[in-house]
């Protein structure tokens, strides 16, 4: 396993819709062997919660530390991602990588997300407990490990989503508006 820097390079700017990465990471979907149905759920829930323009960069690559923090760098630096959800690879197996890359490529970590995303999966599932989800930020882009089952997908991101949009103006990604009717984003008052 090697351990890679992946420096912050100084990416496109943001100007429009917010670009969103959404990274599926699983050996046997980036080989066909089974469809993808987390960056799928992703894409759906996102498009439930987001009122306001965005567009989606999608990937599906393997279980491989180097070529996931490869991808993350990319998302963030090139694509110019404000955001990057990720699915897949945040258990304990041997091959479950996803948050070792995720720190490999971050400046910042967000240990906050994980924390409550475990906590909303532990009410349905005890195996919960062995999911190691985390979020972290490069640069201007905020960087979100879901789990790999959809129906995972849908309550962490309808968990941790109503910090997200403030989180993104925080670090300058743009700004995100949600539909209140499905997921109330939280913004302090102005004062």
């Amino acid at each position: 396993m090697s351990t890679t820097t992946h420096p912050v390079r100084k990416g496109p700017v943001r100007v429009g819709p917010v670009r969103i990465g959404v990274v599926t990471v699983s050996d046997r979907a980036s080989q066909g062997v089974y469809e993808d149905k987390g960056g799928p759920a992703i894409l759906a829930t996102l498009t439930r919660f987001i009122a306001s323009p965005w567009v989606a960069e999608t990937r599906v690559i393997p279980d491989d530390r180097d070529g996931i923090a490869a991808t993350l760098a990319e998302l963030a630096d090139d694509a110019g991602c404000g955001l990057i959800v990720t699915t897949g690879g945040t258990g304990p197996a041997p091959r479950d990588v996803t948050p070792e890359a995720t720190e490999q490529v971050c400046g910042k970590m967000m240990p906050g997300f994980g924390e409550l995303m475990r906590k909303v999966s532990l009410e349905v599932v005890p195996t919960a407990i062995l999911s190691r989800q985390t979020a972290g930020i490069r640069g201007s882009c905020l960087i979100v490990n879901l789990p790999g089952k959809p129906s995972a997908i849908d309550d962490c991101l309808m968990a941790v989503f109503p910090a997200i949009p403030y989180c993104l103006d925080l670090i300058g990604a743009g700004r995100i508006d949600t539909d209140p009717t499905v997921c109330r984003a939280f913004r302090p008052a102005k004062t």
